[in-house]
Formats: structure tokens, C-alpha cells, sequence
């Protein structure tokens, strides 16, 4: 699932993981370009494929294709003298275009009043079996081992062909992965249709279609596949003409090696109207990107992991790392709580040097979610400032003296009339200057200013509930003032998260809140930045110049980001040949299971380091 809709087309080369694997794992990895990978793949069941032939099943991830490997099998039946016929799964099993638009269309938000960019829906939880024609399933399930034979390979693909009712069909089975970010641009290449569809449609419908319906079903087939670990070979599917093909078990190996270390994820740059200039230059990003407004640095259902395994760097789907190995990343206790997710994400907001300031936003909390759009939870955020420039400010709450009804009043005229809003008189704002905290609670009125870049840490997020309720009149890349969600906003907005509320100690609603220190070791302190019952994240500050102490206990994963200071090595106590090297404003994580562990420092400046982890009763909760 994703809500990262225009993804720029470029693959960041730095964050690359290496863990100790052995000679057997790297070994099996089949590569070279996708004919060579295929060829050795034929080779490895040529033998029983003779004897006694194989029904082999192709499933995968949301835009994965199989034309071009089933071709080159065939290509290589012929070369052997032997026999292959396909099948499209979907084709023969699935419910019609029309029967599948009337499941799934009532579902989506239609009336554009309420959402005028038409991004919403609810979450579809059928499955893949909620779209199959009965009938048809049954004729598929008494045909296909009919025409098994020796000397035959019957090749079964289709999106949900490896579903539990028609998985025992198959000798062998395939499981196809491929990025968010590369299936997103496939999508907007029109390389992909919806389920049930002939042809891809409108971008932004097709792709509101896969996050309510084809990506929620890949992504649950997918998990379990892996949990009753039922796979023989999982193939990355990133570049069609250059597959990598593996062994299941060595797709494993690969996870339970990485999770014994810190790691970086491989992150995604998005463009934006408002945005800055800062990221862009400092990771040295390309000069045709007009900006890199948000960097999606640890966002779980955006980024992937890129491995290095030999002569082959694998890149990983974040979210299969996570429910290969979930337990030792986040703990029991998390994965019980959170469905197996990743419960925070992390992402760069920059609008440094831009011409203006993110939109003036909510987002709704888990019982709205829940109720509207049949999502797991609530949208929480924070805000951390980095870097700032001339009078930059980060906006939070409503003013004390803001007359509120009328403010609702103007953002509606701005909408529809295009009259513009005087929001300072409303909108309460801090003074930016690295190292300020704000905690955003769901419902909490807030923007990012110009001239700063903020590190944004969030809930467990899967869709994007971000309400946009006023945006300055201004125009999209395609000039056309942007649609804001001022229905939504007003149903969703905290009318009481006041300025004076807000920095009041005492007050529930204490979310500026001031550091404090929470302990302390040899030539290190670490403070607590935000803490709050209506929010599940601990977000701390280690400082030190030389070394500093942790221990994730086995309990709790830890996040790092490095926001004073040049560079760290953040290293295992018990195993220290496990170590990642972090630089300024990267983000690595650091495994539940890790327990004891170090942060060096490899510079020579004295050292801030950003650390979230899950609050203390975290797992007491609601939604």
C-alpha cells in the first residue's frame, strides 16, 4: 500500500546494508540479466520436469509482470524438447470487470465536496477470494492438475494465484516483489491496470484503487505466504531485464542476517510545489529535480532495503523485510499490537529557501479512521527542527484569541471564491531554531514554514489523512489552484489545542514541551523531547561527544537520526563486527533484538542524535 503518488525516478546509491552472509546464500543467488536467471532457473528442475512434470505457481506483488520470464521459459522448454502451457489465473478465476467495480467502487468516496481530489475510501478486506468467481474457481481447481504431465511444465500466473484455496495446485511456487516506489511508477507509466480491468484509467483513481483494494490484497498474501513459509523461490522484480531469482530460503537467510544489525533504508525523493532546496543539495540529488520537497527516509510502506550480497546488491520491499522478520525487529509485544506493521515512520519535510510554507493541516485520529475508512488506526505526527533559515516558523495550534468560526468561514471563501486568508490571525506559531520539538496529535491544527527543514515522525500510517485547509491560493505544477479538505478539516480539527493549552504543563494537551533529562551515563545525557499519553512514540535527544551507551533490551527498536555532528557508528556490544556508519541527517534503525550497543563518535564535533522509540505502556494503547 502507498500514498507516495509521484515518486521521482531516482535510485539513491549510498544506503547500502552489509551483513556477513555466507558463500552458500550468495551463491544461490540466481542473476546476470533476466534470460541468463531463467535459464539457470530451467536448468535447476529440468530433470523433474522430465520425470514427472511440475505445475508451477507465479504470484507477486501489485504491477509485477511474468510475460517476459514465461516467454524465456518457453524458450527454454523448446531448446530441451520439452512441453508448457499457461494459464492466467486471473482470467480463469476471477469475477467479472463489472461484478468487481460493484464490490469495490461503493467503498471509495465519489462526492467531491467532501473530497475533491477524490484520495479516499475504505479499506477493502475481502481478499482475493472475495473477488473470484466461485464457478469458475472450482472448474480451475479440478482442471489444472488434470493437466499435469511428464515432460510438461504448466505455468499458473496471476495476481492472487498463490491464495490458500488454490495453493496446493503446485510443485512449485513463485513469489514475484518488487519496491513501492518502482510499482508506483510503473503505475504512472500505465504499465498496470486495476483488478478486473482490461486497461489502466485515470492515475490518480487507479492508483486510489490499488491502496484500497490491490495493494491491501497483495500485501496480506504476501505476509502470509511468508508466516507459513509455503514459498520455493522469491525473485526481485525491480528491473524486468535484470531479475534477481533465489531460493526461498535464501531470501530468508538474507532478512535473519540484516536484522542482526543496524540498517538504513533506501529512500524515496518526492517533488513538491513549496518545495525547499537544502536536501536536494545535500544529498546531492539531480539537478533536473526541481526540489526535493519531502524525502520519504523511513516511511514502512514506501522505501525498501538495498543489500549487498556479493556481486549483487538486492533491493528489498521494506514491508517483506518487516513481516520476514518482525519479531526480532520490533518485538512480540509490537507486532501483536500492530498487525505486524512498523509502528512509525520518518520522513524530511523541506522548504528551506522556498517560496512558501506546507499547507495549514489536521489529520483524524483512529476512531475516524476506523469508522470511515476501515484503516487500523489513528494519524499522529511531530515535528523536529533541523536546520532553519531567516524567520522561519513551525505552526501548532489555534491562537488564544483566534475567533474560530470565522476563520472556517475564510478558508471556505478561499476555496471556493479565491479570496485569500489572513491566517496568522489564527493559526499559533513557534519560532523555529534546530532543536525544537512539537508533538502533533491527531486533530492538531499545524504547518512546516518556509526557510526550514523538519524531521516529521508519525504513527502507524498507512493511508495519508492529511486534511488540507488552507494552501495560499496556490497552484499545482499544472496551474490550477489546489483543492483543499475543508469539510473534512472542520469535522476533524481540535478546536481547544490553543496556544496557551498547548505549553501548558499541567494541561493534557501539553505537546510543546521542553527537554528534560531522563538519565545519563560516562560523557552522555539523554533527554526526553516529547512524551504524551495520546501519543505511542518517545521522542528523545542523546548528546555526547565521545561515546554513548544504549540497550534496546530486547523489547523495543530504537530509530537514530543524526541531527548535530558530522558522523557516528552506531555498534553492537556483543557482536561489535555489526556496526552501521551514519552521517549527518541519516536515519538508521536499530533492532529490537540487538539489545547493548554503542554510538561512536567518528567525527570531531560533539554529537545530537535523535532517538524514537515506543512509549512506555505503548501496548495499553486504543487505537
Amino acid at each position: 500500500m502507498s500514498f507516495m503518488y509521484n515518486p521521482f525516478p531516482y535510485d539513491d546509491p549510498k544506503p547500502v546494508n552489509r551483513p556477513e552472509l555466507s558463500d552458500k546464500t550468495k551463491d544461490s543467488i540466481l542473476a546476470g540479466g533476466t534470460p541468463a536467471v531463467v535459464k539457470k532457473f530451467m536448468a535447476s528442475i529440468a530433470d523433474r520436469v522430465k520425470k514427472e512434470g511440475v505445475i508451477i505457481g507465479f504470484d507477486g506483488y501489485t504491477t509485477t509482470r511474468w510475460d517476459l520470464f514465461i516467454s524465456l521459459l518457453s524458450r527454454e522448454c523448446d531448446l530441451l524438447g520439452l512441453e508448457i502451457e499457461t494459464v492466467d489465473c486471473n482470467e480463469a478465476t476471477l469475477k467479472s470487470g463489472k461484478e468487481i467495480d460493484d464490490i469495490i467502487d461503493p467503498l471509495l468516496i465519489w462526492d467531491t465536496k467532501i473530497d475533491p481530489t477524490l484520495l479516499y475510501g475504505k479499506v477493502y478486506h475481502g481478499g482475493y477470494k472475495g473477488l473470484v468467481d466461485q464457478q469458475k474457481a472450482e472448474k480451475f481447481v479440478k482442471d489444472i492438475p488434470a493437466k499435469k504431465a511428464a515432460g510438461k511444465i504448466v505455468a499458473v500466473y496471476g495476481y492472487g494465484s498463490l491464495m490458500k484455496e488454490f495453493r496446493g495446485l503446485y510443485d512449485i511456487k513463485v513469489w514475484f516483489d518488487i519496491t513501492p516506489k518502482n510499482s508506483m511508477l510503473r503505475i504512472r507509466g500505465g504499465e498496470y491496470a486495476n483488478l478486473g480491468k482490461k486497461h489502466t484509467g485515470i492515475i490518480n483513481r487507479t492508483i486510489r484503487r490499488c491502496y484500497y483494494c490491490d495493494f491491501e490484497n497483495a500485501v496480506q498474501l504476501r505476509k502470509e505466504l511468508f508466516s507459513a513459509n509455503e514459498l520455493d523461490w522469491y525473485v526481485l522484480d525491480n528491473d524486468r531485464s535484470n531479475l534477481q531469482m533465489m531460493p526461498y530460503w535464501t531470501f530468508a537467510d538474507v532478512c535473519a542476517q540484516l536484522v542482526k544489525y543496524p540498517f538504513r533504508a533506501k529512500p524515496c525523493y518526492l517533488e513538491g510545489v513549496w518545495g525547499g532546496t537544502y536536501m536536494k543539495q545535500h544529498r546531492h540529488l539531480p539537478e533536473k529535480m526541481r526540489n526535493a520537497a519531502w524525502v520519504f527516509d523511513f516511511i514502512p510502506m514506501e522505501v525498501s532495503v538495498l543489500v549487498e550480497a556479493g556481486e549483487e546488491k538486492l533491493d528489498i520491499n521494506y514491508c517483506s523485510f518487516v513481516h520476514k522478520e518482525g519479531v526480532s525487529l520490533m518485538g512480540q509485544t509490537c507486532v501483536d499490537k500492530y498487525n505486524g506493521y512498523f509502528p512509525i515512520r520518518f520522513n524530511w519535510d523541506d522548504s528551506y529557501h522556498s517560496t512558501g510554507n506546507m499547507s495549514i493541516q489536521c489529520h483524524s485520529g483512529g476512531k475516524f479512521n476506523v469508522e470511515n475508512y476501515n484503516e487500523f488506526g489513528r494519524q499522529d505526527e511531530s515535528y523536529y527542527v533541523v536546520v532553519t533559515g531567516h524567520e522561519a516558523k513551525t505552526f501548532i495550534g489555534f491562537r488564544d484569541d483566534a475567533d474560530i468560526p470565522q476563520f472556517f468561514k475564510e478558508i471556505e471563501a478561499a476555496d471556493t471564491k479565491h479570496e485569500p486568508c489572513d491566517y496568522m490571525k489564527y493559526v499559533s506559531y513557534e519560532e523555529s531554531k534546530p532543536g525544537l520539538q512539537v508533538m502533533l496529535p491527531a486533530g492538531t491544527i499545524h504547518s512546516s514554514g518556509r526557510n526550514q527543514v523538519i524531521l516529521e515522525i508519525g504513527s502507524l500510517t498507512i493511508g495519508s489523512y492529511t486534511y488540507k485547509m488552507y494552501d495560499y491560493l496556490r497552484l499545482d505544477f499544472d496551474g490550477k489552484q489546489r483543492p483543499i479538505h475543508t469539510h473534512l478539516g472542520e469535522l476533524n480539527v481540535r478546536q481547544d489545542r490553543r496556544t496557551s493549552v498547548i505549553h501548558d504543563p499541567q494541561s493534557p494537551e501539553y505537546i510543546v514541551q521542553k527537554p528534560r533529562l531522563d538519565c545519563e551515563g560516562d560523557g552522555w545525557q539523554e533527554y526526553i523531547l516529547g512524551e504524551n499519553p495520546q501519543m505511542y512514540i518517545s521522542l528523545r535527544r542523546l548528546e555526547f561527544e565521545k561515546a554513548c551507551e544504549q540497550d534496546t533490551k530486547g523489547e523495543k527498536f530504537h530509530v537514530l537520526t543524526v541531527v548535530d555532528g558530522e558522523s557516528v557508528r552506531i555498534r553492537s556490544v556483543e557482536h561489535p563486527e555489526r556496526y552501521f556508519d551514519l552521517d549527518f541527517m541519516e536515519i538508521a534503525c536499530v533492532p529490537a533484538s540487538m539489545g547493548k550497543y554503542v554510538i561512536e563518535n567518528l567525527g570531531k564535533e560533539p554529537i545530537r542524535i535523535h532517538k524514537t522509540c515506543l512509549r512506555d505502556g505503548y501496548q495499553n494503547d486504543p487505537a
